[in-house]
């Protein structure tokens, strides 16, 4: 990427708006902080890799292949207000999607709203961020179809019409999370609910790559599949159920890995079920120990995104407390968004991994 002063101060269009770019978290002003900090949910695939990026920086570990651009409108009396925030990042198994958070409340998020701030970070972009690099947009919907539509316009690089991942993004606190008391046995079974430990790599690797196999075009191969185990273990943020059927060995039969966290967030970022083990009740049974370990933890709040077409996954966390996701009510509730993730020519992009 060019070569940055830390902070640069794009020109803008319109003179309401201000773009900063940044290539240290360090200098990220306080008042955007505050506003991700804010809405910690809805940034939670970006918050948590910048306090750790900001972490390395005050230890005097730099990485210069990761940026930050802020859009802040300017009000009357030099009232600034925190519109989004782009990322452009990456953490051990690859590059991440751009990111695009929104920190304003969300009926703000109009065509009219939306639209002169997205070309003016894009504008930005096309100064400091090579075309091949942007392989995806991962966004709130209306935000990532508006972008993906002026990006191809901007650089003639299409975008694919059927999105990689479309999710709701929905989170449960210690308020809706609902409690059940866990039973020793079922139906023969029985089972054990534990952080994972070293000795489990090779499992949560099989599920890792099972997950991948799933998740289009982002796949892996053993040895990806291993190190993403060996990453998740040593970092403490996956959970396994371990099962025994009769007089047989334990089986890993279910993972749930939470890999992007805050100290009041944590977000649930994989959930997978071996074949042979699929409608047992694992993966509910899982996600409800994990989510009050965390929130008896200290965290406020466990996010997470699921698939549209998921309805398997969308009952289970309805059923442990994740808000929004109950189909016979239509209302809506803040925090709980549609996102998506929309790919960009794959002949003309470097695909990444997340």
């Amino acid at each position: 990427m060019p070569a940055l002063t830390s902070r640069t101060t794009f020109p803008t269009e319109e003179s309401n708006l201000e773009i900063n770019v940044y290539d240290s978290v360090s200098d990220i002003p306080v008042e955007v902080w505050e506003a991700l900090r804010w809405n910690a949910v809805r940034t939670n695939v970006m918050l948590p890799l910048a306090e750790k990026v900001l972490s390395k920086e005050q230890g005097g570990l730099f990485d210069q292949d990761q940026l930050w651009i802020t859009c802040i409108s300017l009000g009357s009396e030099g009232r600034r207000t925190v519109d989004f925030v782009l990322s452009c990042s990456k953490n051990e198994m690859g590059e991440y999607p751009i990111f695009i958070v929104a920190t304003v409340p969300f009926p703000f998020l109009t065509n009219q709203f939306i639209s002169p701030r997205l070309h003016n970070l894009i504008l930005a972009m096309q100064r400091y961020i090579p075309l091949e690099r942007v392989y995806s947009i991962f966004a709130p919907e209306l935000i990532a179809e508006l972008f993906a539509d002026m990006w191809t316009e901007s650089t003639g690089i299409s975008h694919y019409e059927k999105p990689y991942y479309a999710a709701m993004l929905s989170y449960c606190t210690i308020r809706s999370f609902r409690n059940r008391q866990a039973t020793d046995a079922v139906g023969g079974r029985t089972y054990t609910l534990r952080p994972a430990v070293a000795s489990d790599v090779d499992a949560v690797a099989r599920l890792c790559l099972g997950f991948a196999s799933e998740s289009e075009p982002f796949v892996l191969d053993w040895a990806g599949a291993l190190k993403e185990a060996n990453m998740l273990i040593s970092n403490e943020e996956v959970w396994v159920h371990e099962t025994r059927t009769g007089s047989s060995g334990p089986e890993i039969a279910c993972m749930v890995a939470y890999t992007r966290n805050t100290s009041t967030t944590a977000t649930i970022t994989k959930v997978m079920t071996s074949v042979g083990h699929r409608g047992f009740g694992c993966a509910q049974r899982l996600v409800r120990q994990v989510c009050k370990h965390l929130l008896h933890s200290g965290k406020q709040t466990v996010a997470l995104y699921v698939a549209h077409d998921n309805g398997a996954a969308t009952k289970v966390y309805h059923n442990v407390g994740f808000l929004g996701l109950d189909k016979s009510n239509n209302e809506p509730l803040e925090g709980v968004e549609r996102w998506s993730e929309i790919g960009f020519d794959r002949t003309r992009v470097q695909l990444g991994h997340w």
